[in-house]
């Protein structure tokens, strides 16, 4: 599967900068093929011997020349110590996607957009495994596209790709790439809305002819790159309207919600393409149950839902979920994101009371006033305890407990999942209080 051509990096002198799981990847693929040299901002807290043995110190980085750089996503280029010298050498700079493309030539589905990339990725990989073909479930789903064993010609990859990733790369390429949607996200790195989408964009800008590109038909901020750019790929509108024949097949409330049924609909697009057996593709979506803490059932009885979406890190993440349910008990919090917008309309106000918790409640407390009634509280045990104490009183025939936090869990957690895996612990914890309300 090796492929030499002018972007190869075997022979190279390389320097990987950011050791985290992307990079390290990266470091164990081209260990025996290039030169390599490695840099972190927070080496003191390595402890692999053979890792470190390959580190380069910040005072000789800029005495080497330098074929190529290879920057994790995580590394924001003005926010490191290497700022300086990476901007000085931004035309050497490249991701572990393009590493990738330079060995293999596999067909890619690579998936990015604001909100439902995990998820999607997830379904299509499974689509894909139902149909008997070798298929690959990588990047920033949470395994490095580089850890991937036993490549195979008719391997098939499915990419989770962020905007940090398709920013540092210059050379990757995707036989199918899919832009889900996009809304603001990320603007405290990218610094505008364009910015971000360009970022977004050039997924679909480097492809070639006889590749696709699928599109979100009604979103306005890909509606506006397509008339601002061109394009050698064929793109396809997706309109998740089109779902209705395929729904009357299907028995899945997890496909009740609008976003659910818009991820849905690009797989039904990609499957086309790929001319996938159609009773296997219903089957697949039939079972498919989702990825944990993505609007995740984490307890049901008749008059009680609980549902964990602490992937949830904007408001556009969680206005699909808020518009299907009545009676919603509603925790939110965190690290707001710039300029985050609540578009929710007046017609859902009345069917939710929101209880606010973490750093960022005044940014919070001003989308929310004068239209939904909300509570401030220390932290999410703290909102979390009000909220059974609040059903108790207020009786009523199915109610709902939404943790959806519209924001970026750092202030008390790691990571959404360790702020997801915190709350079922809570649900757990007052099981007993739970299995009371209303009997």
């Amino acid at each position: 599967m090796m492929v030499k051509n002018i972007n190869s990096f075997s022979n190279k002198k390389i320097l990987i900068y950011g050791l985290g799981k992307s990079g390290l990847s990266t470091f164990r693929f081209l260990k025996n093929k290039s030169e390599i040299f490695l840099f972190d901002d927070y080496s003191s807290n390595l402890k692999d011997f053979n890792i470190k043995k390959k580190l380069i110190s910040y005072k000789k980085i800029s005495s080497h020349k330098f074929d190529k750089i290879i920057l994790s996503p995580g590394i924001d280029i003005n926010k490191c110590k290497l700022k300086r010298f990476l901007k000085k050498n931004y035309n050497i700079i490249y991701s572990d996607l393009d590493v990738f493309y330079s060995f293999f030539k596999n067909d890619c589905i690579t998936i990015t957009g604001t909100n439902g990339k995990s998820t999607t990725c997830q379904l299509m990989y499974e689509v894909l495994l139902n149909q008997k073909l070798d298929a690959k479930l990588v990047g920033n789903i949470g395994k490095p596209i580089l850890s991937a064993k036993n490549v195979k010609k008719k391997t098939i990859f499915v990419i989770e790709a962020s905007s940090y990733q398709l920013q540092y790369s210059k050379i990757f390429k995707s036989k199918y790439a899919v832009i889900l949607n996009l809304s603001p996200d990320h603007i405290e790195r990218h610094k505008t809305m364009n910015k971000y989408a360009e970022a977004k964009f050039k997924l679909i800008k480097s492809q070639s002819r006889g590749h696709f590109a699928f599109v979100k038909e009604d979103n306005s901020i890909v509606s506006k790159k397509l008339k601002s750019n061109k394009f050698y790929s064929k793109v396809i509108k997706v309109d998740g309207k089109k779902l209705k024949n395929f729904l009357k097949n299907i028995k899945n409330d997890y496909f009740s919600t609008e976003a659910n049924k818009e991820n849905l609909s690009f797989i039904l697009e990609l499957s086309k393409k790929l001319s996938l057996k159609k009773n296997l593709l219903i089957a697949s979506v039939q079972k498919f149950r989702g990825l944990k803490y993505r609007q995740q059932i984490v307890f049901k009885n008749k008059y009680l839902t609980i549902i964990n979406d602490s992937k949830s890190t904007s408001f556009s993440s969680s206005l699909s979920i808020l518009k299907k349910h009545f009676n919603i008990y509603w925790l939110l919090g965190g690290i707001h994101k710039s300029q985050d917008r609540f578009a929710l309309s007046k017609k859902y106000f009345k069917n939710i009371k929101a209880f606010v918790f973490g750093n960022d409640k005044k940014f919070f407390n001003n989308k929310l006033k004068n239209k939904i009634e909300y509570k401030n509280f220390k932290n999410l045990n703290a909102a979390f305890k009000k909220i059974l104490m609040t059903i108790k009183i207020n009786k009523k025939k199915h109610q709902i407990i939404l943790f959806s936090p519209c924001a970026a869990s750092f202030d008390e957690f790691k990571n959404f999942e360790e702020r997801g895996s915190y709350f079922n612990r809570l649900v757990k914890k007052n099981l007993n209080e739970l299995q009371k309300i209303n009997l």
